[in-house]
């Protein structure tokens, strides 16, 4: 049972933005100014587990780090999908939607803030954190019970995975 108001099932790919969504909204610093990310583990589980079952997904991130990469690499979303440095976010998702071949209303994005909206009023199922903008909360469909970096991710992709009958399926759910 999901409790996003939406055919889960023609959802074709999950789009993510980082920082305040997969990552908390405040960000420590290094001693050379290089910010540093928080990630919540099950929210990397559940990732993991949408690419094993053949989920299409992607980070479309205004952030440039190099961690940040290797994370989602590590997830199983390919190097092609992972935008960083986004600073128009809408051209990446285009990029994304038409070289996955897709239509807006296969996608699922989950933005936070201001720079996302374009894309959430683009996609087929725009999704946002409990914390995000007022504004952002104004365009999206879902908001999930979760904050940004503390399980939003596992909420969204954990419902769409449930519905398509990939949730704890066969022996790919028990391991990494």
């Amino acid at each position: 049972m999901s409790t996003i108001n939406h055919d889960l099932k023609q959802i074709k790919a999950l789009l993510f933005d980082v920082d305040g969504v997969l990552s908390a909204n405040v960000i420590p610093m290094s001693t050379e100014g290089e910010p540093l990310r928080t990630v919540n583990i099950k929210d990397g589980y559940a990732i993991h587990l949408a690419a094993q079952n053949g989920m299409l997904l992607g980070i479309i991130s205004g952030g440039k780090t190099e961690a940040v990469r290797k994370r989602f690499l590590s997830l199983g979303i390919p190097a092609e999908d992972i935008y960083l440095g986004s600073s128009v976010k809408i051209h990446d998702y285009r990029d994304f939607r038409d070289r996955h071949a897709l239509s807006d209303e296969d996608i699922l994005y989950v933005g936070d803030d201001i720079p996302d909206i374009e894309v959430l009023r683009a996609c087929g199922l725009p999704c946002c954190p409990k914390d995000a903008a007022p504004e952002v909360k104004a365009v999206a469909r879902y908001i999930s019970h979760a904050p940004g970096g503390y399980g939003c991710g596992r909420d969204i992709v954990e419902q769409v995975l449930k519905v398509k009958g990939l949730w704890m399926a066969d022996e790919k759910a028990f391991g990494w």
